[in-house]
């Protein structure tokens, strides 16, 4: 291997393939609900439905579809807008890829790269139209000077399937088509070098992530479809104390579960999601809930357009 093969691998792979990799200290997240101090979101400004090109990779894009619903860019804008004042409320520090006309879903930041303890991952997307978000992701981790973990390089895999439950475990999804179980099984090998618990969720490609019917709301509770979720996960959940606040069918399929902890009792969650919001209001937390429609009816709810880059380690 010669000197500038060397420093390539180094550059792109902080890992450490034996395991024990020092945990990051001005970066990176350890679960989903720690408090978040940076995020990385995608631009509005290119964004625009591909209903007819994606319709096999979300059925939320062929439901919209079938609906006859129209896009309106202005819209958009000024929902993303909203989002963006709910997080820097909140007291987030928000990145933001720049624009790319061509990469008109990369609004949905969490797809094409997740964040560890030990740096960012980046991930390869499985639709065509996508695949370049790939290196917007790396372009901007360079620019902040945040280490790459590693890059998914076994098959398919998106991050909205990689869900830390709590500091040391996590749930790794793959449905064969946005993720698939190789890819998926070469992540979980580097998390149990690191001496992570993990456990697979295999799902229906219907479902497109997991993140879509499983989300961490606070340390020992969850939002779950439990209508959609196999047994198997919640019985695991259950089985490290984890208090589910049900999230029905109807509001899942509508990206309701779909949620971003904000830490110390503070969510962010569509509008629409009605049901969760009340739930979450009536057990102390304090929701952000902007109108998302324009981007929940392409496919992707607040957590898939919600990349951590730094949350406080619990």
């Amino acid at each position: 291997m010669n000197e500038m093969t060397q420093i390539t691998e180094s550059r792109f792979r902080r890992r450490n393939p034996d395991g024990g990799t020092a945990p990051l200290t001005d970066w990176g997240i350890n679960s989903e609900y720690g408090v978040l101090r940076d995020v990385l979101l995608g631009p509005a400004e290119t964004f625009r439905w591909m209903t007819t090109e994606n319709a096999q990779w979300s059925s939320v894009v062929r439901a919209a579809e079938r609906d006859g619903l129209e896009f309106d860019h202005q819209v958009a804008m000024r929902q993303h807008r909203e989002m963006v004042d709910a997080y820097e409320e909140a007291g987030v520090t928000v990145h933001t890829h720049p624009p790319q006309e061509e990469l008109c879903y990369q609004v949905y930041a969490r797809d094409s790269s997740f964040m560890t303890p030990w740096g960012a991952v980046i991930t390869q997307m499985a639709n065509p139209r996508r695949r370049g978000e790939y290196s917007a992701a790396l372009r901007f981790y360079e620019s902040r000077n945040i280490p790459i973990y590693d890059m998914v390089s076994a098959g398919n895999f998106e991050g909205g399937d990689f869900n830390i439950i709590e500091p040391g475990a996590v749930m790794i999804g793959y449905t064969g088509l946005r993720c698939e179980e190789v890819s998926a099984r070469q992540i979980a090998g580097w998390m149990e070098k690191e001496g992570w618990e993990v456990h697979f969720a295999p799902i229906d490609n219907f479902y497109v992530h997991i993140d879509l019917m499983v989300c961490m709301i606070a340390p020992k509770l969850a939002a779950v479809c439990l209508d959609t979720t196999p047994d198997h996960i919640v019985d695991w959940l259950k089985g490290k104390k984890i208090e589910i606040i049900p999230v029905s069918f109807k509001d899942t399929m509508a990206l309701g579960c779909n949620v971003v902890s904000l830490g110390n009792d503070r969510v962010l969650a569509p509008e629409s999601s009605k049901d969760l919001v009340s739930k979450l209001r009536a057990n102390g937390f304090e929701v952000y809930d902007p109108d998302m429609s324009m981007f929940l009816n392409a496919g992707g709810g607040v957590h898939c357009m919600c990349q951590p880059l730094k949350r406080d380690t619990v």
